[in-house]
């Protein structure tokens, strides 16, 4: 098979993968529903990894076929499927065009092995005492949904809102628009700085990431030296011309003594294509090389990859609540006690903080997919090892008591998929009611939209004053879903706030009937 065609059905296959992944993370309209989104990430390498440690399902065993792929062709994984990979080339694509004239081309360099170990054994180790916090911030598909949800998804957002104000003016209401109800400005910081190291370092030395940092790239570079299909430099027949090596991105190509780094290729075969005198081949080889040719397997590299987009649905409930509250209170006074939470809640499925932080990997997928948009990424609120993690911000929005959506798409088993009547009576915290900032008592007027809008009516209004009503929070009822603490309309502090619970538990079931007038069916009817 040429090398040309091996590159082309590379780059078909990266953009078989990169599209709908992208789409996943910015998918505003919710156009893939949770069954879809399963089948694009499968072949994700860490994601379905802890996935199966989670779950133990056949649906979780896509990590198992990726080391089958890669034990037979090499590091397709790294070429074809991962979404970072196909940014990295991209970013390399339009190096080359912009340095064209300045660089020709990339150079052998030696493998920092040293380091690549370290990388890779000490997100491991983590991993085993319980903490995913370096794998969050080094898995290559976790950073991709992190840059795709906070840089692409905004843009469609822009794109869709400009559609709806042109086509409202032509009093066309297809389109409507699409609010994205809070901004994180940390964990925005933290994505911007990881963007940029990834970019800078791909601008300049190609795969370099891939070939020094990730721990999945040198997982899969070390088992590639053991692939059947290697690349191979063939000794009468090269050059030592050097050309090969200037096209490698992955810089794991030493044409002066005809060699390959395969534990660094990357599955490109931008090398084959480059040859004058096809002196460099990918071919099926199970015996054991020469020293030179075992070595003389040369660069695989990536060249568009999956990119594919899901975020969340806009749900008109959220507004309706905004609109409520705003129509019928009037806040004059400011809240005078500050709220401090013990604990960040986390989301319904995760059955624990604990468990939630040490499987969770922080790609944001979840927080692409709520509807309601409650899900927002952490800084410190579950401490240094959950940066990034989601967390449940009832400032922004609440829980949909109807919705499990964040469990259907999770690709880890952080958040476990789990029966709609289950997670109605799932308690993710408990709401905490701080009298001294409520309306009704510091400025004598009616309010209830916490009551009005909690779906267990954990909270229900008793006598106050005169004819005044104030709110009293039942623990038992209560889920922690947050509307009340999103409706509530007291600023700077709110009177009503849910505490997580550290390990989730479940609320009884309300039966309350609501009271119904006695209907006298035998008086005539007044009209």
């Amino acid at each position: 098979m040429s090398g040309s065609l091996l590159r082309n059905i590379r780059i078909i296959v990266s953009i078989i993968f990169i599209v709908p992944t992208t789409f996943l993370f910015a998918d505003i309209f919710g156009l893939i529903p949770p069954f879809i989104s399963e089948k694009i990430l499968f072949l994700q390498f860490v994601p379905s990894t802890l996935k199966f440690i989670a779950a133990i399902s056949f649906g979780a065993t896509g990590f198992v076929i990726v080391l089958l792929l890669t034990l037979m062709f090499g590091r397709i994984y790294c070429s074809s499927i991962c979404p970072l990979g196909f940014l990295q080339d991209v970013v390399n694509w339009f190096s080359k065009k912009f340095k064209r004239k300045k660089k020709s081309g990339f150079e052998f360099l030696k493998e920092q092995k040293i380091l690549r170990i370290v990388l890779l054994i000490i997100p491991i180790l983590f991993f085993v005492f319980g903490s995913v916090t370096l794998i969050n911030f080094l898995d290559p598909y976790s950073m991709y949904g992190r840059f795709a949800g906070n840089f692409f998804r905004p843009v469609l957002v822009g794109t869709n809102n400009l559609a709806a104000i042109i086509f409202n003016s032509f009093k066309l209401y297809s389109v409507y628009p699409y609010d994205l109800k809070a901004f994180n400005i940390y964990p925005f910081i933290i994505t911007v700085t990881s963007f940029v190291v990834v970019v800078f370092l791909s601008w300049e030395m190609g795969r370099l990431y891939c070939n020094t940092i990730c721990p999945v790239g040198t997982l899969l570079g070390y088992i590639s030296k053991f692939s059947f299909f290697k690349i191979i430099i063939k000794q009468e027949d090269c050059l030592s011309c050097g050309i090969c090596s200037k096209e490698c991105k992955a810089s794991c190509i030493d044409s002066e003594n005809k060699t390959v780094d395969m534990s660094r290729c990357v599955a490109c075969f931008d090398c084959i294509t480059s040859c004058p005198t096809d002196g460099i081949v990918y071919s099926y080889s199970i015996k054991k090389q020469p020293s030179i040719q075992t070595s003389n397997q040369s660069v695989i590299d990536n060249s568009k990859r999956n990119f594919i987009v899901k975020s969340s649905l806009y749900i008109f409930s959220l507004s309706t609540i905004a609109a409520q509250v705003k129509k019928k209170i009037v806040v004059t006074k400011p809240s005078m006690i500050p709220i401090f939470r013990k604990s960040a809640v986390s989301p319904p499925g995760s059955i624990s903080v604990e468990r939630f932080n040490s499987k969770c990997t922080a790609c944001h997928l979840c927080i692409s997919a709520c509807p309601t948009q409650v899900l927002q990424p952490s800084f410190l609120e579950y401490g240094f090892t959950g940066m990034m993690q989601p967390r449940m911000d009832n400032i922004a929005s609440f829980c949909n008591f109807e919705c499990k959506i964040c469990g259907d798409v999770c690709p880890t088993g952080a958040i476990l998929p789990i029966d709609l009547e289950k997670k109605k009576l799932t308690q993710i915290g408990k709401a905490k009611f701080v009298r001294d900032n409520c309306i009704v008592q510091t400025q004598k007027t009616d309010c209830g939209a916490c009551s009005e809008h909690c779906p267990t009516k954990a909270v229900h209004m008793i006598p106050f004053e005169k004819n005044l009503f104030i709110p009293e929070t039942r623990d038992d009822y209560c889920i922690g879903c947050g509307a009340c603490e999103f409706a509530c309309p007291t600023k700077p502090h709110k009177a009503i706030y849910v505490e997580g619970n550290r390990v989730h538990q479940t609320a009884k079931k309300n039966v309350e009937e609501k009271k119904q007038e006695k209907i006298n069916y035998k008086e005539e009817f007044p009209f």
